[in-house]
């Protein structure tokens, strides 16, 4: 009896940790967003980051709101590919803050120059000059992007290029917010 109820406890215990992490029907993550890895809730490092003027800057200000969290640099194609839909997303969703990091030694003119030439006209853009943010989250390849729900938690991260402003997107994001 007593196996039977640390069974029952532990499959409680699991679910109730799944509710928590934001029920999302894995039949969703398809398209732009098969590539999409779902977790267990875990505080967002605290990072000094900068602004385009090199003023100090924080996620902060993001708490509260779900926040689409996007690591990139000037360098990376997969990135100059994405940044549009990130663009696209944070005009059609003011729901959600949407706000792209630089990680590494990326200069504001070329930073500029990229964000014109991919016609980026909405997103929030921060550094991270000395990749203390990408370093404390583990990232090893861009662009990563993480999914942040309003307590400070990363939920979910997805390595490489996706469509963000695509259907499938969306889609994660309603089921997530429930």
């Amino acid at each position: 009896m007593r196996i039977i109820r640390t069974f029952l406890y532990t499959g409680f215990l699991a679910c109730a940790n799944v509710a928590s992490a934001g029920a999302v029907d894995p039949a969703l993550l398809t398209g732009a967003m098969e590539k999409l890895v779902l977790e267990e809730p875990k505080a967002l490092p605290a990072a000094t980051l900068q602004d385009l003027t090199d003023q100090g800057a924080s996620l902060e200000p993001y708490k509260g709101k779900w926040l689409v969290l996007n690591l990139w640099a000037t360098w990376c194609m997969p990135c100059r590919e994405e940044m549009p839909a990130l663009d696209k997303l944070a005009l059609e969703s003011p729901d959600i803050a949407v706000v792209a990091v630089a990680t590494g030694p990326n200069p504001v003119p070329a930073i500029n120059s990229f964000l014109d030439k991919a016609g980026v006209k909405t997103l929030t853009v921060l550094r991270d000059p000395s990749q203390e943010l990408a370093h404390q989250m583990g990232v090893l390849g861009l662009p990563v992007t993480v999914i942040v729900n309003p307590d400070g938690m990363e939920v979910a991260r997805l390595l490489g290029g996706a469509d963000w402003s695509s259907a499938e997107a969306k889609a994660v994001f309603e089921a997530l917010k429930q």
